[in-house]
């Protein structure tokens, strides 16, 4: 899943890992745990994911993966829009995420969703300095009020 939807990013100023990179399955056990991993199937495959960890009265959200194929088809805004539900529900005041500002299906897109750009969180500094010393360069952390 991460593989394909990082294909999206062919020919885009990113590291040359992200291509190739896939988190193996027990990276995302604490998130399943704590009931903040979803999945989108489509036709018995999944097509899309989203992970995310709870912080105080914060919901980070720690990857979204849409399907190469389902891209484009709504699938990420649908599931988004289920998270910031859940996390409203849950009591939560903010969701959060680190993203590529200028690539346009990512900091543009979670704007259109509402996010904006701030950083002033101290662990969402740490996440974004983290970040670039993987590589990853031109990102943001991207807050939404809830």
């Amino acid at each position: 899943m991460e593989r394909s939807a990082a294909q999206a990013f062919q020919g885009r100023d990113v590291p040359a890992f992200l291509l190739v990179h896939a988190s193996p399955p027990e990276a995302w056990r604490p998130q399943l745990k704590a009931g903040t991993l979803w999945v989108v199937e489509s036709e018995g495959q999944v097509v899309a994911f989203l992970a995310a960890t709870a912080t105080g009265d914060r919901l980070h959200i720690d990857e979204v993966d849409v399907d190469l194929g389902a891209q484009g088809r709504g699938v990420g805004r649908r599931l988004i829009g289920h998270v910031v539900r859940w996390a409203r529900d849950a009591g939560l005041a903010q969701l959060s995420l680190t993203t590529f500002r200028s690539v346009p299906w990512n900091g543009p897109f979670y704007a259109s969703l509402g996010f904006v750009e701030d950083a002033r969180l101290p662990e969402l500094q740490a996440i974004l300095a983290a970040e670039a010393d993987k590589g990853l360069s031109d990102r943001c952390a991207m807050v939404l009020a809830l």
